[in-house]
């Protein structure tokens, strides 16, 4: 007998809703015509987290992906002035990555692209909806169960 399965079926539904929101902020970003890719976009939202210009094996740990995948997308960051190498202070042979004036200009345009996608994807949802949504999704993201009363 075929019984149904709610985790199974709730997994689908995340991959399906996920699917989405990649989908959605790709048309946002291109509709905000920055000239970068959702990767690129990524990578310059990580480099903005770093109190320091990172290495590229900080970025690459930090984004998860092996270090060639940061050099291609620095390659084409660097080629349209967004972010650019320079030396490390304390060890030439050290190259860090800093972020530049248009590429703070870009993570401001991304952060609003950000915002209106997100305005479109909650849309059917009322405040309380959002509030539990929020709080369903803190505890996926920090994988532990929630306390319940």
């Amino acid at each position: 007998m075929n019984t149904p399965d709610p985790d199974g079926l709730l997994a689908e539904q995340l991959l399906r809703f996920t699917r989405r929101v990649h989908r959605i902020q790709k048309r946002h970003l291109e509709l905000s015509d920055l000239g970068i890719t959702p990767a690129q976009s990524r990578l310059l939202r990580t480099l903005a987290h770093f109190s320091a210009p990172p290495r590229m094996a900080d970025l690459a740990e930090r984004l998860e992906v092996v270090p060639r995948a940061v050099t291609t997308l620095v390659d084409g960051l660097e080629a349209s002035g967004k972010v650019r190498r320079v030396p490390d202070p304390t060890n030439r042979r050290v190259i860090r990555i800093e972020l530049t004036d248009e590429g703070r200009e870009t993570l401001r345009e991304l952060r609003r692209a950000r915002r209106s996608a997100a305005r479109e994807i909650l849309a059917p949802l009322t405040d309380v909806e959002r509030a539990v949504l929020g709080e369903l999704l803190d505890t996926l993201v920090d994988g532990t169960a929630a306390q319940r009363c």
